[in-house]
């Protein structure tokens, strides 16, 4: 190798690495990206190479080893297999009356061979907290997932709660280049150990596919990982569309995407894709890929050039995906996938454009284990989606797509995670198995406003073309279901899981205009009007005056001394704050609607007693049935009132009390738990397999006894989980 290939090679593996760190907003659900790292993949074929040859070599040691050591480390087991099918808030409610109804025959047969019982969710139940939960058998304040959000207590901005990334602090100038010095550093910030590495240390495969709070992916010995949630997008957010228009009305302030402008002439349409910052360009200005579109009006299709990639696809059709890469400087080239979708094409173009996904083959950040995963996965089934929420429910919200399009986007997605599921279930035939599909949330999100004609959401809808979206999901997973039970015999347990349920939402609460309203938090300036208004992430706060904000979606944080950096409270005073406000909040009544708002407040280190417990919340607000966290509140804002009508599409929610949302659980072995709980999968999980539950795990086998509930994440319900709210 040549001494400029040399530099060449380590530009890339080394110094690449760094690129694109800052972090961008973004409102996949709330809050800002997780920021981006660029890691070449030319450094990552070579190594994966040589690793392979060693590994062949090694195999009949390795394997001689890993008998002799598993029979120390492993008693005998009931099961040589375990699957687990995760259908994302799948809800007991609707699940029992569609199985009653006779539409789920599949969950029906399983329920009468096995078991079906409502699965207590975590708290605060939301899915980073409770897959989190699921994937480690304790409670939040022991493996340090409370929210989407966590917030940085020196400057009180909110920070990605899963992952940390951050830049090399060195860069050397060379004229109007920046060269950044040493490595980027990328963290998972769930704590504690996934019960799948317990079942690697007795040399027990697994196969974990796109369960969440798994980016960057963790090493196993004997086993793959394929990231999800939290994995960015190219641009270093959770999820950032752009759409291009010639409609000049249309121009203005959109949340979780951009509107781009563009100039028609005749039937061509040229604009530019905005992508991640430039690593090495001293102002860090925007890569872009140049797009031009050539249209046929007669048979409504566009001719595409994006970069040096052409295509063809007709109006209110999807592209496949298209690869497209960025000139980051000094010969690097990011690479990322998109896909196009033309909504119009008269009297005005439109062009929505998903958010830049990770392109799983040439992937700028890890996002598998190993890292050859994601590459054997593309080469097996083509490209695919790797964004961490991958579904556009903005895009939605904001009305850059319509129903049916995020339907037949979300169906894709789907479809290409039931191809990686199936081949692991093919390929791992002893050992561990799980797969999360994420349709399930998505749709019920989008289309919870369906089942209630009384939702504020339903406002200028449309109420009747996809009125059946929700049924439709649930059959649809029932046919999964059955593809999923040919992989099962005698010796395999089958669990489908699912991580809370879900109801209508139909009214937003803002915590922080209420502790504006009651005195709890002061504004440094009044910027409307005289009117005291606090921006997007906590901005404008008079933080030696503010006592207590809110921002995330589950709970409040108050201001305490000695732990944020402008703390105002001592420990009395922070005491007697938390019950006060515990207490003017809990059987809060919606004036408008004269009912209860709040049905529950937690104190957190009453309820939870682990070692991250102080970097939670310090109350958890368990909202009613029809409530949650209002879109403002949870990024920090303030909004002119303090509870008021949902009218996004995102119409159902289980960001509420938690005893209102228990998952599902399907199970082809009886469960002798009464109330088995999420914190309950992994225990169970290892002692079927003869492993040794380890100590820290919170959670007991709920086919032996009745689980433990003395902690948070398998608090009791007050009923049996299949109680009929009225919103259901």
């Amino acid at each position: 190798m040549s001494a400029r290939s040399r530099t060449r090679l380590l530009l890339m593996m080394v110094t690449i690495a760094v690129a694109l760190v800052y972090p961008a907003t973004a409102h996949a659900y709330v809050g800002p990206g997780a920021g981006f790292a660029v890691v070449g993949s030319l450094g990552i074929v070579f190594i994966t190479a040589f690793l392979a040859i060693g590994s062949l070599v090694s195999w009949p040691f390795r394997a001689v080893t890993r008998a002799i050591r598993s029979r120390k480390l492993k008693g005998k087991g009931e099961i040589v297999r375990a699957i687990v099918l995760g259908l994302d808030g799948l809800d007991p409610v609707l699940t029992k009356r569609f199985m009653d109804e006779g539409k789920l025959p599949n969950f029906t047969k399983l329920a009468e061979e096995g078991s079906f019982k409502p699965l207590l969710t975590a708290c605060p139940s939301m899915s980073p907290v409770a897959w989190s939960t699921f994937a480690t058998g304790v409670d939040a304040s022991r493996h340090n997932i409370f929210d989407f959000l966590d917030r940085d207590m020196k400057t009180y901005f909110p920070i990605l709660s899963s992952t940390r990334i951050s830049n090399p602090t060195r860069s050397l100038k060379l004229g109007g280049y920046r060269i950044p010095v040493g490595k980027p550093s990328i963290r998972l910030m769930r704590k504690s150990r996934p019960f799948w590495a317990v079942l690697d240390d007795c040399y027990v495969s697994s196969h974990v596919l796109r369960v969440p709070i798994t980016f960057p992916p963790e090493k196993l010995k004997n086993g793959v990982q394929l990231s999800a949630m939290c994995v960015p997008d190219l641009r270093g957010t959770q999820g950032s569309f752009t759409m291009f228009t010639t409609d000049q009305e249309r121009a203005g302030s959109y949340t979780g995407g951009t509107l781009l402008l563009v100039e028609r002439k005749g039937d061509v349409v040229i604009g530019e894709l905005p992508g991640p910052l430039s690593p090495f360009i001293e102002d860090r200005s925007e890569m872009t890929v140049s797009w031009m579109a050539e249209i046929d009006r007669g048979k409504e299709r566009i001719h595409f050039t994006f970069g040096k990639t052409e295509f063809t696809v007709g109006r209110r059709e999807y592209s496949d995906w298209i690869s497209i890469e960025f000139a980051a400087g000094l010969g690097v080239k990011v690479k990322g996938l998109i896909k196009v979708y033309v909504n119009e094409i008269a009297p005005h173009f439109e062009l929505y454009v998903t958010p830049i996904n990770l392109d799983p083959s040439s992937p700028a950040m890890p996002i598998s284990y190993p890292s050859m995963f994601s590459q054997y996965l593309a080469k097996l089934q083509g490209p695919y989606a790797t964004l961490g929420l991958a579904e556009d429910t903005w895009a939605l919200n904001e009305r850059m797509i319509d129903e049916r399009a995020f339907l037949e986007q979300t169906w894709l997605i789907n479809d290409e995670r039931e191809k990686m599921f199936m081949n692991s279930l093919e390929k791992n035939k002893k050992g561990f198995t799980v797969c999360v599909f994420d349709a399930t949330d998505r749709i019920q999100h989008m289309f919870m406003r369906y089942l209630d004609p009384e939702n504020p959401a339903n406002r200028g809808k449309d109420t009747k073309e996809h009125a059946g979206a929700i049924e439709d999901l649930y059959v649809h997973m029932d046919g999964l279901l059955a593809r999923t039970m040919k992989y099962v015999d005698d010796e395999t347990l089958l669990l489908v899981v699912s991580d809370h349920g879900f109801k209508q939402f139909k009214r937003g609460i803002n915590l922080n205009t209420w502790f504006l309203e009651n005195g709890y938090m002061v504004p440094k300036r009044d910027e409307v009007g005289g009117e005291a208004v606090i921006g997007e992430y906590l901005s404008n706060v008079d933080w030696s005056k503010t006592r207590a904000y809110q921002l995330g979606l589950s709970g409040i944080y108050l201001n305490k001394k000695g732990r944020e950096s402008k703390g105002i409270l001592s420990n009395e005073e922070y005491r007697a704050l938390k019950k006060e406000i515990a207490e003017k909040l809990e059987g809060m009544i919606d004036t408008e609607t004269d009912q209860v708002a709040i049905s529950a407040v937690y104190d957190t280190a009453e309820i939870m007693n682990g070692p991250y417990v102080g970097k939670g919340p310090d109350l958890i607000i368990g909202y009613n049935v029809g409530y949650r966290a209002s879109w403002d509140g949870a990024v920090g804002k303030s909004s002119p009132a303090a509870i008021e009508d949902n009218l996004k599409s995102w119409s159902g929610d289980h960001c509420i009390d938690h005893k209102l949302v228990p998952g599902v659980l399907f199970s082809n072995r009886k469960v002798a738990a009464e109330r088995p709980g999420l914190i309950d999968i992994g225990p169970s999980i290892l002692e079927l397999f003869g492993v040794k539950v380890p100590k820290y795990m919170q959670g007991r086998s709920m086919f032996r006894s009745e689980p433990n509930s003395d902690n948070a994440a398998s608090s009791q319900t007050e009923s049996d989980g299949f109680e009929k709210h009225e919103d259901a």
